[in-house]
């Protein structure tokens, strides 16, 4: 376990290649992020292997289909001794209340996993939601009312841009915990997510995790490069 809240995408093609960036911050504990390629293509086996090492772990699987299935998926992550999962908030209330009762099922001893909800995923601005997905609400008010709805599914946060964190913790409160991806270090590029901020304007924002990728999974030194994303957050 680790109190870190600088959340580290492990996006890797090979389980060799996860192994051997994680073993560049030697007794480190660190909180990192599995997502979908990393889950799909290393399995179950790359998850006993963080653990074992006594990292903490976000599995990133944004699940989202009808709430009984996404019940049953639940119950089996939470048997997997992560500490953190996901849902889309636009699956409705009723998958992610299922959610829910799928962790506490499924969970390794006294608390389940963290389950927090995706919003609007970083990639998106007001021009897809107007002209791709028919969605003609302004995309802060998006934001806001998926998270309500999440919050009224008793689910523990939200996935969402560090520019919405801090109205959400206004409406829904500090204790609502916002984990915000689309993090970059003032000298990156913004690849290829629209809405992107640094860790200290991050910080400002009341993000309560932040999700760094590339910064440090590229960097020439990602020990000293997380240290450096550290203190700027929680410093």
């Amino acid at each position: 376990m680790t109190n870190s809240k600088v959340i580290i995408a492990l996006d890797f093609k090979s389980k060799e290649d996860t192994i051997a960036f994680l073993d560049k911050f030697g007794d480190e504990k660190l909180y990192v992020k599995v997502g979908m390629e990393a889950f799909y293509g290393q399995g179950i086996e790359l998850i006993e292997e963080i653990n074992r090492r006594g990292h903490s772990i976000f599995l990133d699987l944004k699940c989202h289909d009808i709430p009984n299935t996404v019940k049953s998926a639940m119950r089996q992550l939470a048997k997997l001794g992560v500490n953190m999962v996901n849902v889309h908030a636009s699956g409705g209330v009723a998958m992610m209340k299922a959610a829910i009762d799928g962790l506490e099922e499924g969970k390794q001893g006294e608390s389940r996993p963290l389950c927090i909800a995706v919003t609007c995923l970083t990639s998106l601005d007001q021009e897809v939601l107007d002209n791709e997905l028919l969605i003609h609400e302004q995309l802060p008010d998006v934001v806001l009312h998926w998270a309500k709805n999440a919050k009224a599914a008793g689910l523990d946060g939200v996935v969402c841009s560090p520019l919405e964190s801090k109205v959400i913790h206004e409406n829904l409160g500090m204790d609502f915990l916002t984990v915000t991806p689309g993090i970059r270090l003032a000298e990156d590029s913004k690849d290829d997510q629209k809405r992107v901020t640094t860790p200290t304007i991050a910080k400002e924002l009341t993000s309560s995790y932040i999700v760094v990728g590339r910064t440090i999974t590229n960097a020439q030194d990602p020990l000293a490069t997380y240290r450096k994303v550290y203190e700027e957050f929680q410093g």
